[in-house]
């Protein structure tokens, strides 16, 4: 953040904390999970990771996906699995393969091209208690914990017994399996989604390059510093006090209620090739006003600018219908026909397709200020969020809650 360059490149990728016994840092750690012939398992798959989508799969066994974001979901079968970061799912998986060892492994979804990212794979041990040639996984210290991690020092589970398994895991730039997982999701039921609208956002999503002299502060992209914004805007978070605490106490001068519905220029948001003059955006800590019960319809558009990419867009304080995704420019009058009314998933993070567009829509039934970013940590600092401030009801429970009294003071 000092420099102004995009982040280091991770070292590795994790899984319950380690790498895996594929990197050597990691070979005496390697969590384990240990299964019982027949049994069905609950995997609750939780994406950890700072600023790295990923694809995870389980060699010999197919996965039932019931939940994602904590909501069930219509059950499906698969072999992989996307997440970004802060997204959950939860499958089932059968152990019908034959006893053995088997690699339950993770490795990412880098959808920008010509951007460096970890490259690594990471993996876990899915082992079958008493396989033939494996050592036993009975006795009091063989396993701790619910992830079944190793405490020994010594003849690690690892590394004894015969080879893992690995999965087949999809290129890191494969975009049709991301997509295709993706629209799997539905709700499990048919639900009413709210309407009509009564507010809606238009708002582009991606990076931006700040102007600055050549110097240490300025090691972005041709002596720049690298931002990222909505609707144009680089979203600054104060210094001073929380966002709620100026709303709740009406102190001036932290934010504005200006945040623009619609981007302040249309153009080709897409292509690969946007004007420079569209590159810099504005600093600020504006948020966007919304009445108590509104029904919000937010369209997140992804842009070309720097390197288009999937941004998983996190809303706090609520969850949403995916009403539809797509690739190129959102058209209502085209896209609009895709929205799906009927048993759309409900989320609470939603990847927008890399170079494409998301629609989500909610009822605004929870008072305060609620923070929309991108879960992408590197974006966020770098300005990839703006906040809404749903206005208080009319009765004591539409109200936002007047803060603890021992609240603790911001000291910088």
């Amino acid at each position: 953040m000092i420099t102004g360059a995009p982040p280091n490149v991770s070292d590795a990728l994790l899984i319950n904390g380690q790498p895996g016994d594929l990197l050597p840092c990691s070979s005496q750690e390697t969590s384990i999970i240990p299964v019982v012939a027949g049994e069905t398992i609950l995997l609750r798959i939780i994406n950890a990771a700072m600023n790295t989508e990923l694809f995870v799969s389980l060699a010999g066994h197919r996965m039932t996906v019931v939940a994602a974001d904590a909501i069930y979901t219509k059950p499906f079968e698969t072999d992989v699995v996307l997440l970004g970061p802060g997204q959950t799912t939860d499958v089932l998986v059968t152990a019908h393969a034959a006893p053995g060892r088997y690699y339950l492994a993770a490795r990412a979804y880098a959808s920008a091209q010509g951007v460096p990212f970890d490259n690594t794979t990471a993996t876990a041990i899915f082992q079958y208690k008493n396989a033939p040639g494996c050592p036993t996984t009975s006795g009091a210290g063989a396993f701790s914990g619910p992830v079944g991690r190793s405490t020994r020092s010594s003849g690690h589970f690892g590394r004894a017994g015969p080879q893992p398994m690995l999965p087949f895991l999809p290129a890191f730039n494969d975009t049709n399996t991301a997509t295709a997982f993706s629209n799997s999701l539905r709700s499990p039921v048919a639900v009413k989604v709210p309407g009509p609208v009564t507010q809606e956002v238009f708002t582009t999503v991606g990076f931006g390059l700040f102007n600055c002299r050549p110097g240490p502060f300025c090691q972005g992209p041709n002596n720049t510093r690298f931002g990222a914004s909505m609707n144009n805007v680089s979203f600054q978070l104060p210094n001073t006090v929380s966002l709620l605490q100026a709303h709740y106490h009406h102190i001036p001068g932290v934010f504005t209620d200006d945040f623009p519905a619609f981007p302040p220029v249309f153009f080709n948001f897409t292509s690969q090739n946007v004007p420079r003059a569209l590159w810099q955006p504005v600093k600020g800590t504006k948020l966007y006003q919304v009445k108590y019960g509104a029904v919000v319809q937010i369209v997140f558009q992804d842009t070309g600018i720097f390197a288009a990419e999937e941004h998983p867009m996190h809303i706090h304080g609520y969850q949403f219908f995916v009403l539809a995704t797509g690739f190129g420019n959102y058209d209502p009058r085209r896209d609009e026909a895709k929205f799906n009314l009927v048993d759309p998933p409900s989320r609470n993070t939603i990847g927008v397709p890399v170079g494409g567009w998301a629609v989500v829509r909610f009822v605004a039934d929870n008072p305060g200020v609620w923070l929309v970013h991108c879960h992408i940590d590197a974006h966020l600092t770098g300005g990839l969020a703006m906040a809404l401030l749903v206005e208080d009801g009319e009765s004591e429970l539409e109200a936002t809650i007047a803060p603890p009294l021992d609240l603790p003071i911001c000291v910088l």
